[in-house]
């Protein structure tokens, strides 16, 4: 929901020919194998162990976001109030819907 993305894109996207295997896939009534679960994982830009788990711990953040200091700044802000975090968190959407628009004119 998140990507935005439907079924069959998603299906299309790891290499399944049918959407309806996502379908089984998020009610539960199927398990992908680990080839398959790792293509969905890339897909979604999350982890094995999130779609498995619904874990999603500081081992998982560790492994994706490998800027050390980018790391140490989220886990600062962390500790942030709501309402600061708010702040820091339209300053990042500010700032990445810049970075489209760049690209977009380009």
């Amino acid at each position: 929901m998140q990507k935005r993305l439907k079924q069959a894109e998603l299906a299309e996207i790891v290499g399944l020919n049918s959407y309806v295997q996502i379908g089984r896939y998020e009610t539960g009534k199927a398990k992908p194998a680990a080839d398959m679960l790792s293509k969905l994982a890339k897909a979604l830009d999350t982890t094995t162990d999130y779609l498995v788990n619904d874990d999603f711990n500081d081992a998982s953040v560790t492994a994706q976001l490998t800027d050390r200091e980018l790391l140490k700044q989220f886990k600062e802000v962390e500790q942030f109030s709501a309402e600061d975090k708010q702040v820091v968190k339209i300053f990042i959407d500010a700032f990445i819907t810049k970075r489209h628009i760049q690209e977009l004119a380009k």
